[in-house]
């Protein structure tokens, strides 16, 4: 176990710069303690990726990341041979009957480690990030079921690997499609949605040192005032972030309409967005 309480991890998630509030913090105090994944849910860009980055950092253990993109399958996911090198060998071999090199290029030296099998049969624990699990299809999904259920897969011509260590698991869903109940009862599930002004104060303090708590606090409610917009996608934590960097670079010490208005393009990524958000201002 690595935390006795959720205080000791929401301190170690600061330490390492990720403020956790109380819901974040207990459940990862719980996925540590009951040896369960995180189902981390929510919108683009509150945080969901930079919790297992966090979760890496404060417990001092490599990320192993599987990004999910549609199309993904079992060789990206969990392991592949390397074809080119066994056709090398088969051709040096020539001449020699099947069952005299089968065995001589289904071993290690030709296995490409994907990163499943990697985070299984990693010597040191490690954190398993499944970035954005709601893009694969539901055959992917069904290939990372077996692996939670008992962290070890088989190679047919190596054999059953175990996991030395069981990893911390924490999956990533944007909610693009509605997840199997078979693997959302396999996990914690966490929704993280847009911070509050005064959480939001504070990540922006931490991240931008040289912000004033005035010029941070105006920062969060003017963000927290967009996003409560029809725009097309609000903004995130991170372009929050890129947004108080900006105001600091162009040596603004307020935000007004105006200054908003002109610096929209930070914040906002779609040209529909930045029209409607400077039409409110403007209104104002």
């Amino acid at each position: 176990m690595i935390w006795d309480d959720a205080a000791g991890a929401a301190a170690d998630l600061q330490r390492v710069g990720y403020l956790a509030d109380d819901r974040i913090a207990q459940v990862v105090f719980l996925a540590d303690r009951l040896e369960k994944p995180i189902l981390a849910e929510g919108p683009a860009g509150v945080g969901k990726t930079s919790l297992a980055l966090a979760v890496a950092a404060a417990t001092e253990r490599k990320l192993v990341r599987l990004q999910c993109y549609e199309g993904l399958d079992e060789a990206k996911a969990l392991y592949e041979w390397n074809y080119h090198k066994q056709l090398l060998r088969l051709q040096s071999d020539e001449g020699k009957a099947w069952y005299e090199i089968e065995g001589d290029i289904f071993t290690e030296d030709f296995l490409l480690e994907r990163p499943l099998l990697e985070a299984i049969r990693a010597e040191e624990p490690v954190v398993l990030l499944i970035d954005e699990v709601d893009r694969v299809e539901m055959e992917t999904e069904a290939l990372l079921l077996e692996v939670l259920d008992a962290f070890q897969v088989t190679v047919p011509e190596l054999g059953t690997v175990v996991a030395r260590h069981r990893p911390v698991v924490i999956l990533t869903s944007n909610n693009t499609r509605e997840l199997s109940e078979a693997l959302k009862r396999r996990c914690l599930f966490l929704h993280i949605d847009y911070p509050s002004v005064e959480r939001e104060t504070r990540i922006l303090m931490e991240r931008v040192p040289e912000l004033s708590a005035v010029m941070a606090d105006k920062i969060a409610r003017t963000v927290r005032s967009i996003r409560e917009l029809a725009v097309r996608k609000a903004p995130s934590v991170s372009e929050s972030i890129d947004w108080a960097r900006t105001l600091l670079a162009l040596g603004v010490d307020d935000v007004d309409a105006k200054i908003t208005a002109d610096t929209l393009e930070v914040l906002l990524k779609y040209q529909s967005d930045i029209e409607l958000t400077q039409s409110e201002l403007l209104a104002t």
